[in-house]
């Protein structure tokens, strides 16, 4: 149809709305958006060439907007109509992340832009978990557990027409655009009528809180949205200013020159007021909020070196002295473009400088980008990291359900068998990093 609006439309209207509603139904989600733009805005303030190299790389834009939300689901169903949801708005999965290994009974992928141009305009993000129903331990609650996801269903019946329409003529047309967003939202949306007794939501709470979060509402509730920072150390520190209370630890690596990959923290979960079946009252625990600050994406050799230096590291208390030894164990990983460049650790985006269009038929596939750098020519941009780090995301989690928060999950990893309750495989990030470079290096002349 000629008059349908872009993929790209949608997801900004979906992801406003998302955030609107959010700060309506968790208010201190407000107060965080607004100490994120403050930091953010006097580290621009006294950083001009940040402010230059961030407008260069077509990330100034997309800071005021960007968020990543996080759903837990409960069946594979959900799980493949998510996929169909996210790609009216132009995400995909990409990413399989296993949780379990930290406690945590799910396995997880990222519903993401993936191409440069959707990125730049606004790179929403949903981090999707779903339930593995084979990690709780008692039969009899498993099987109960099984039959109550059986009965619901998460989406609206206009919300499952409107997907349908969009895959049969390639798109929507604003106004049905606009009703795609308002239906959809419905799902994320926050029920405080729980779909169990009392009885029922102890007995899966006490399995693990984050399966009653997942098994005993109408919905899969969005448990928090994230907007990103440029200074995460202040925002952490500011935060008991605006009436919130930090998360003990920043997750993810130290404090750099050259940021890397992705640091997060969060405010503590909310204990909200719930009505069981029988309405009976109580109080449920799940929803906070999370800001985080990217850096750039590492290859699988630096992404490697990452990884053992934060087993080496560890965990502290302490987020003060926990910073420090993180400092001194990363020590190892070079904190300089050039180095990061040179040791092939992370992905970098390529353009010629005015001066280098000038000599663009001296440039040739296979030159050293270091010494047209060096020469003038050629400009190296980070490549800002798109995803999650497992460590990190369990490290939220876990924080905010209760330190352990029960029996400790013992299943292996089954990419396999998310696949297909996904109904599609999921892409891997690296060689999506690696297909940003080489199309740069393409534009250049360097392949």
């Amino acid at each position: 149809m000629a008059n349908n609006i872009t993929a790209d439309e949608i997801r900004e209207k979906f992801s406003h709305a998302m955030s609107a509603m959010y700060q309506q139904e968790v208010p201190q989600y407000g107060s965080l958006l607004e100490l994120v733009a403050d930091v953010n805005l006097a580290v621009l303030e006294n950083n001009p060439l940040l402010q230059q190299q961030l407008e260069n790389a077509d990330e100034l834009a997309r800071l005021n907007v960007e968020r990543h939300g996080a759903i837990r689901v409960g069946k594979a169903q959900e799980l493949a109509t998510l996929r169909r949801l996210f790609a009216v708005m132009g995400m995909q999965p990409v990413g399989y992340y296993d949780l379990a290994q930290a406690g945590v009974p799910v396995h997880s992928t990222a519903f993401r832009p993936v191409d440069d141009t959707a990125l730049a305009r606004n790179p929403f993000r949903v981090f999707t978990s779903l339930l593995r129903l084979e990690l709780i331990e008692n039969e009899a609650l498993r099987k109960k557990a099984a039959a109550i996801l059986a009965k619901r269903n998460i989406f609206t019946p206009r919300c499952l027409a409107l997907i349908d329409l969009h895959e049969e003529q390639g798109g929507l047309s604003e106004s049905q655009a606009n009703e795609f967003v308002k239906e959809a939202l419905e799902t994320f949306r926050w029920h405080s009528h729980a779909t169990v007794d009392a009885q029922t939501y102890q007995a899966l709470h006490d399995q693990h809180r984050l399966i009653a979060d997942v098994v005993c509402f109408r919905g899969c509730h969005i448990n928090h949205l994230t907007p990103r920072t440029l200074d995460i150390d202040r925002v952490q520190a500011l935060m008991p200013e605006y009436g919130i209370s930090p998360k003990a630890i920043i997750e993810g690596p130290p404090r750099r020159e050259f940021q890397i990959l992705l640091r997060q923290t969060s405010f503590k979960a909310l204990e909200e007021p719930i009505l069981f079946a029988g309405e009976r009252q109580g109080t449920h625990t799940a929803r906070f909020g999370e800001i985080e600050q990217r850096g750039i994406a590492l290859t699988p050799k630096g992404r490697a070196l990452y990884d053992e230096l934060l087993l080496a590291a560890g965990s502290g208390k302490d987020n003060l002295s926990h910073q420090h030894h993180l400092q001194e164990v990363f020590s190892r990983l070079p904190d300089s473009d050039t180095l990061l460049r040179r040791q092939e650790l992370a992905y970098f985006r390529y353009r010629l400088t005015p001066a280098g269009e000038m000599h663009r038929q001296s440039i040739k596939p296979g030159d050293d980008p270091q010494l047209l750098i060096e020469r003038g020519w050629l400009v190296a941009q980070p490549v800002t990291y798109e995803d999650f780090l497992p460590v990190s995301a369990a490290g939220i989690f876990q924080s905010n359900l209760g330190g352990d928060g029960g029996s400790r999950s013992h299943g292996h990893a089954s990419r396999e068998a998310f696949e297909q309750a996904l109904g599609a495989p999921v892409a891997n990030e690296f060689e999506l990093y690696q297909q940003a470079e080489d199309r740069s290096k393409r534009r250049c002349g360097l392949l």
